[in-house]
């Protein structure tokens, strides 16, 4: 059993939230930060409710040099940290670079500076496919080219990776693990946690289940005139959970010195592409629900296709992604009902 705590920065968040059950869920104890920009203090009671442990909570914002310094003072045990906390929309990064650049990068830099102090420290960067851009094959490994980013966000991304792996290389015993996700999607069996967009949702699924619930009066199919079978864009989509249990895989490799190199990249998807239309036609026959879309313009920035090849993660991680598409969208249906009735018990 690990005996120290692991810091999840942004733990309040989607991926950071399902990541703490998992890891509580394995017996190892849990310290969240989070400014709560983008996510909301019930979670930490959702995480409870799924666990039966009430994860410690810090309100922080990584940016503020001396706060991170201070937390690290006041949690001496601290060696490893799982990286979520990042502003992530695409769109908004266009319109604000330099918000991005701050959040994104500053908070990194001053995690590391602080591991640096300890002597044997590792992180978990949360990264991302888009690093790739449209890439040149499908599947894609992780030896395939990182190409020029369409925005902000994938270019913070970009160089988060290539600051871990400037401190691995001068760092010999800091080790790092940078997980390139695909498409995230879905919310925990119990739907005591989800994907809680704020305003108007970035992503496909949470469109969809704010359309099917009535939120939302039909659903924006961007563009389809792209080059594949039914002329929608084609991504992989990974139910959360199947990402959440990834991390734990790359945490207990990192600790139990099962590692290749003291730097490593992993994609994490299911290896498989989902049209918007497959998903979209999935959607209405795992729920019954019947889903009202217009086709519209392309968005700017989004490409045609991206899956993952997964094997390395398979391999090395000993893991492999096991839920369905329609098991990932069954669980965000469930858990847009339950916010839908939480809403109205307000």
């Amino acid at each position: 059993m690990y005996k120290n705590k692991v810091l999840v920065t942004g733990g309040l968040g989607f991926i950071g939230s399902h990541t703490v059950v998992a890891l509580q869920q394995e017996g190892i104890e849990v310290v969240i930060i989070d400014n709560l920009s983008n996510s909301s203090i019930d979670v930490l009671g959702g995480i409870a409710q799924i666990t039966g442990k009430t994860p410690e909570f810090e309100n922080i914002d990584l940016r503020e040099k001396e706060a991170v310094r201070k937390f690290f003072e006041k949690y001496p045990d601290i060696q490893d940290v799982i990286h979520f906390a990042a502003s992530k929309a695409v769109g908004e990064s266009v319109e604000k670079p330099l918000l991005y650049y701050e959040n994104n990068i500053s908070s990194l830099v001053y995690l590391l500076k602080e591991l640096q102090k300890r002597k044997d420290s590792r992180i978990i960067f949360s990264s991302s496919c888009t690093v790739y851009g449209q890439a040149d094959e499908l599947p894609i490994t992780e030896d395939a080219p990182v190409k020029k980013a369409e925005s902000p966000y994938g270019n913070t991304k970009q160089i988060g990776e290539e600051i871990i792996s400037d401190t691995c290389r001068i760092n010999k015993q800091f080790k790092a693990s940078s997980l390139r996700y695909f498409n995230p999607i879905g919310a925990h069996p119990s739907a005591q946690i989800g994907e809680l967009p704020i305003g108007t949702p970035q992503n496909l699924v949470p469109f969809i289940t704010q359309t099917a619930i009535g939120k939302r009066k039909e659903l924006s199919v961007f563009g389809d005139d792209y080059p594949t079978p039914d002329g929608t864009a084609i991504r992989d989509y990974i139910h959360v959970m199947d990402l959440a249990e990834a991390h734990v895989k790359a945490l207990k490799r990192l600790i139990d010195h099962k590692e290749k190199d003291n730097y490593e990249v992993f994609n994490l998807g299911t290896g498989k592409g989902n049209s918007v239309l497959e998903v979209i036609q999935t959607f209405e026959k795992a729920t019954g629900v019947k889903l009202p879309y217009k086709i519209t313009d392309r968005r700017e920035g989004d490409i045609t296709a991206a899956y993952a090849d997964t094997t390395k993660a398979n391999k090395e991680l000993g893991w492999k992604a096991s839920r369905s598409l329609e098991d990932a969208l069954k669980s965000a249906w469930k858990w847009q009902k339950e916010v839908q009735k939480r809403e109205e018990n307000d």
